[in-house]
């Protein structure tokens, strides 16, 4: 049976070797993976796949080969937790149903007509489209559906149509040590790398020595040069939470990676969209923000900017003063994000967003217009056609 499962890999191009599948049947024979699916797929493809851009591929032939077959699961009679109970009560409607449904009618039509609804309700509500409530098609509250509303009292994003969210939130901050998966993502960063050779002469020249030498009759003569530094500067801004919980991953591999390539590297975070202030700390996001205006007066135009961020919002919080989620901007975003490519030139916003939905999403087609076409997948691919572009 594997030794069907390693020719069918090589039919598909993974092309595993002989030793490589000698080593997994070793595995087995040491009890590496017993009686699980899942532990033998974790050590096959461990063995078997050479790089981390063909896991995809192994996916699919893994799933293929192993259709059928499942680890026995226990406790299939166990009581349903409270929490499952609990999601019944969120609505779900079918996208026919989704489409009656119409929006409030603008930005001012809806703060006006919160402020109204706060006033006259005086009793919680379930159901319905009008109060503020649970699982209902109005503008207002938590697990039901409306294309522009205000979430209030609901556990994270479910539709990413929410205008403002009234609810205190708390974001992690990403893992800079994380190093699964970084390999070929610093690969690609590494192709932005400039070196240039500064200071005082502190390094030997061996090609120039060797040569100096055997001019001078093979009396050693010593040649030094100044040591090479990386000249690239790098200002990275990552978009955390909310829809941006599903992408954390491969935001902590980029992260690390860009730690590990770039000597000069500042980092900051924002939620959704730049406005005027961003932070370095998410468990301080509300007490140590740092002004946007200083980071653009700081940091010279020479760095390079990488925006990492799904740009999946309501189009308000781009284009409207007042339209962030969380606070009220003076300024709409999109100013702010001018006045950022107007500093900084050398600027590409890195999307983990598939770039088959973007056409799909407003706020994205919004933000990528603003940076002039410059928005990548936040695949290896992306990656490396913004690096290009950076390098220019």
């Amino acid at each position: 049976m594997l030794i069907e499962f390693f020719y069918e890999l090589r039919e598909y191009g993974l092309k595993p070797s002989v030793t490589e599948f000698l080593t997994l049947l070793e595995a087995l024979d040491k009890r590496v993976a017993v009686c699980s699916v899942e532990d033998f797929y974790y050590l096959s493809r461990a063995t078997l796949v050479k790089d981390e851009t063909q896991f995809d591929r192994f996916d699919r032939i893994f799933s293929r080969y192993f259709k059928g077959i499942e680890e026995a699961t226990e406790g299939l009679l166990d009581d349903i937790p409270d929490e499952w109970l609990a999601k019944m009560a969120q609505l779900e409607l079918t996208e026919e149903q989704k489409k009656q449904i119409e929006a409030m009618g603008g930005w001012d039509k809806l703060m006006e007509t919160l402020k109204k609804r706060l006033e006259e309700q005086k009793e919680r509500h379930e159901g319905g489209n009008k109060w503020i409530g649970t699982a209902g098609t109005s503008p207002f509250g938590a697990y039901g559906y409306n294309p522009e509303g205000i979430r209030i009292g609901q556990e994270g994003s479910r539709n990413r149509s929410a205008v403002k969210v009234w609810d205190k939130r708390e974001f992690r901050n990403l893992d800079d040590s994380r190093e699964l998966g970084t390999r070929n993502i610093k690969m690609a960063l590494r192709k932005l790398r400039r070196f240039a050779r500064e200071g005082a002469a502190e390094e030997l020249d061996l090609d120039n020595t060797i040569r100096s030498t055997a001019k001078n009759a093979g009396y050693l003569d010593l040649k030094m040069r100044p040591e090479r530094h990386n000249a690239v500067k790098v200002l990275l801004f990552f978009d955390v939470g909310g829809s941006m919980d599903p992408h954390v991953r491969v935001c902590e591999e980029l992260f690390s990676a860009a730690r590990t390539e770039f000597k000069h590297l500042e980092y900051f975070y924002f939620h959704n969209f730049l406005y005027e202030g961003v932070w370095k700390d998410n468990n301080r996001r509300h007490s140590e923000k740092i002004p946007t205006f200083d980071v653009l007066h700081k940091y010279p135009a020479d760095y390079k900017v990488v925006i990492v961020g799904d740009a999946t919002m309501s189009p308000y919080e781009i284009a409207y003063p007042g339209g962030s989620v969380e606070h009220w901007n003076e300024e709409a975003g999109a100013v702010w994000l001018q006045r950022l490519l107007d500093v900084y030139p050398k600027a590409v916003w890195l999307n983990p967003e598939p770039e088959k939905h973007w056409e799909y999403t407003p706020s994205i087609e919004m933000t990528r217009e603003l940076m002039g076409d410059r928005m990548y997948p936040m695949t290896l691919a992306g990656l490396e056609r913004g690096i290009e572009y950076l390098s220019r």
